[in-house]
């Protein structure tokens, strides 16, 4: 009996391996079509409204009352993630109702639907984020989530960009109805991928941020929810993202709808162009993120991406033209990509054996979803009183705010955003 176990370890060990892998490999599938589970048809929305009549105010009102939703939900759906193993579920219910949300619009374009679509895609968003966070947590652990947060992230965007540019060529060619039915393909692939995940790779302990083999033992309690607000660190990147979001959520639509309205380029087609500038981007900026992370620590990440938007709304105030879009976009490829990576891996490593990792993304979430959910509504009606340029110069100050909260109390998020050693998410024997 003895000779078969020691024989069967080697080959559970490699099963178990096997297992992982494959758990990584859907969690980058995930990632890539996830996207539209989380906004929608995200940009394409404004000009599509624009289309039936609608004026810049209204759209920003009815983006606006989503991004409030969403960050109502963003931290109760963090606290759930901590507490259920059944985070590939979450992925699975809350990606049918925003594909169904989506499909609402092609029903009706009256500011009830249109609004109750918004809300409900808002809603299911701030579920999926924390849900695949905590997923990736719980497979690859502390030590493997700075590289596979990375890798996530790299795929997130490349399934953007993929995901606009059929989008733009769908739209050309039969309409905007068709990006509603891409988007819904786009979602049904990303349940499935979700469903490819082992459910026993996932340690929901760790995936909470309580790692350890004594799970039950001292040090494995999960700390208060208002221990969150006596972490310094953790506020102030939760301000500065507040600042930035305020001034870059509403930038995209916006260039989108100012150049468009115009008339001298195909709405869709340029709306995907902005995206697929973006999220090229992206990619590059997630993978220097993650190798930047691993030698200089996340400080200067951060940094670099919030001193990137400043120089996107000057930009975009100054050329609202059609070549405008590869700076204006490259440079939110910039900060985005950048965030995208940084922000999850710090708020994992603040709260590190707090077991509140989950509820504290969500509340950095909704901190920046404040700002998030006022700039469609503030830009869109100062693009409307003031005109588009004086909006894009407004928006883009907005994130001076971010610089100056990021170098004034460089000396307490310096120690914090230190370099980590990461390890590959997979080990063999």
């Amino acid at each position: 009996m003895q000779i078969d176990l020691a024989k069967s370890l080697p080959a559970a060990r490699a099963a178990d391996d096997a297992d992982r892998r494959r758990a990584n490999k859907a969690l980058l599938a995930l990632n890539f079509f996830m996207a539209d589970l989380q906004a929608g048809i995200g940009p394409f929305l404004g000009v599509f409204l624009q289309q039936h009549g609608w004026a810049t105010g209204p759209v920003g009102s009815v983006m606006s009352a989503g991004g409030i939703a969403g960050m109502v939900m963003t931290a109760p759906a963090g606290a759930f993630i901590d507490h259920t193993d059944k985070k590939r579920w979450v992925v699975v219910v809350t990606g049918m109702c925003s594909i169904l949300a989506s499909c609402l619009i092609l029903l009706s374009q009256s500011p009830i639907i249109v609004t109750l679509s918004q809300v409900a895609t808002a809603v299911a968003g701030a579920a999926i984020g924390p849900a695949v966070a905590g997923m990736t947590l719980g497979i690859v652990k502390q030590g493997g989530f700075n590289v596979q947060n990375g890798l996530n992230q790299a795929w997130n965007h490349a399934g953007n960009l993929v995901g606009a540019s059929l989008s733009g060529w769908f739209g050309w060619a039969y309409g905007m109805p068709a990006i509603v039915f891409l988007a819904a393909i786009f979602g049904i692939l990303a349940i499935i991928s979700v469903l490819l995940i082992p459910e026993h790779t996932i340690d929901h302990q760790a995936a909470r941020g309580l790692e350890g083999p004594d799970i039950t033992g001292p040090g494995s309690k999960a700390e208060g929810f208002l221990e969150l607000m006596h972490n310094k660190p953790l506020l102030l990147l939760a301000g500065a993202l507040a600042f930035f979001h305020l001034g870059n959520g509403a930038m995209l639509p916006l260039y989108g709808m100012a150049v468009a309205g115009g008339g001298t380029v195909d709405p869709a087609v340029f709306t995907a162009l902005t995206i697929v500038v973006a999220q090229a981007v992206m990619i590059i900026a997630s993978i220097a993120a993650m190798r930047l992370a691993s030698t200089r620590g996340y400080w200067i990440v951060l940094l670099i991406s919030f001193a990137a938007l400043p120089i996107r709304g000057l930009i975009a105030g100054s050329f609202i033209e059609y070549w405008g879009v590869w700076p204006v976009q490259a440079l939110d490829g910039i900060g985005a990509g950048l965030q995208s990576v940084a922000v999850p891996g710090l708020v994992a490593r603040l709260l590190d054996g707090t077991g509140r990792v989950n509820v504290g993304q969500g509340a950095v979430m909704t901190v920046q979803g404040v700002g998030a959910s006022l700039s469609p509504a503030i830009g869109g009606w100062l693009a409307q009183i003031l005109g588009f340029q004086a909006a894009f110069y407004i928006l883009g100050g907005f994130a001076l705010v971010s610089v100056g909260v990021w170098l004034g109390f460089g000396a307490l998020l310096r120690p914090a955003c230190r370099v980590i050693r990461s390890v590959p998410a997979i080990t063999t024997p």
